[in-house]
């Protein structure tokens, strides 16, 4: 079942949706949508928290976000980063730092994340955002450099990674979310006990062990809690958006 469907099915708890930061997104990156991302949807619980990073092609001349800034201010447009595509989480995160930094970074569009890395890896970009888990790998291995990692506070998956908000940007943070939500009119009680059971089987050490091995720590919300965050990420987003002119349609 597409969103669409998901925001106009019965509200009888039997419909769900795993929504991600795309939902906030998309609130203010499409001019016109067939739903409302908050009056047609309530959450649940928040259920999983994954850090994202800027890495960099190892010939470019920085080895943190610092360094990157300083650079790309004393060569203004020379320098370019990738993305998946126009309105992705990477594009806008960028976007989002060029803004708070105050420089001139070339955005390149690509149809998909997969294409943008291997760009990056071939040298024909200079940097990417992109998720902690997967450019791991790659910077262990020495083919990228990691600048900083884009979560308000460090990650036990990269604790030696500086943020980006202690680089120079006090208060920069995108991170890639995921959570439950059910149609906006579910009643209370419904959302209630559906909470009540989803965050039962997510506390354990089980699920706990399985979301930190692909990089992802669980978070489990109250959905007063999930809503205030969802509200919170459609404000910050329509503001970058704004800035940008990024549009998809």
């Amino acid at each position: 079942m597409c969103i669409r469907d998901s925001a106009k099915a019965v509200p009888d708890g039997y419909t769900l949706l795993m929504a991600g930061a795309a939902h906030a997104i998309n609130a203010s990156l499409y001019r016109q949508l067939p739903f409302d991302p908050q009056r047609d949807f309530a959450g649940v619980t928040l259920v999983a928290f994954l850090s994202n990073v800027l890495v960099a092609y190892p010939g470019v001349p920085a080895t943190n976000v610092r360094e990157l800034i300083a650079l790309a201010k004393a060569r203004p447009g020379q320098l370019n980063y990738a993305s998946g595509g126009s309105g992705s989480t990477a594009h806008l995160a960028m976007e989002l730092l060029k803004t708070n930094a105050g420089i001139d970074v070339v955005h390149v569009p690509y149809k998909g994340g997969g294409q943008a890395m291997n760009d990056l890896l071939g040298g024909q970009v200079s940097l990417l955002f992109t998720s902690l888990y997967s450019a791991q790998p790659q910077v262990k291995a020495g083919k990228l450099r990691a600048l900083g990692v884009a979560s308000a506070k460090r990650t036990s998956f990269a604790p030696d990674l500086p943020t980006i908000a202690e680089s120079g940007l006090p208060g920069y943070e995108v991170i890639a979310w995921y959570g439950v939500m059910v149609p906006g009119k579910t009643p209370p009680a419904t959302v209630a006990r559906l909470h009540a059971e989803i965050a039962k089987g997510l506390k354990t050490p089980d699920s706990e062990a399985r979301f930190a091995s692909q990089g992802a720590e669980l978070v489990v919300s109250t959905p007063a809690a999930f809503d205030a965050h969802v509200r919170a990420e459609i404000a910050k987003w329509a503001k970058v958006v704004k800035a940008t002119g990024a549009r998809v349609d």
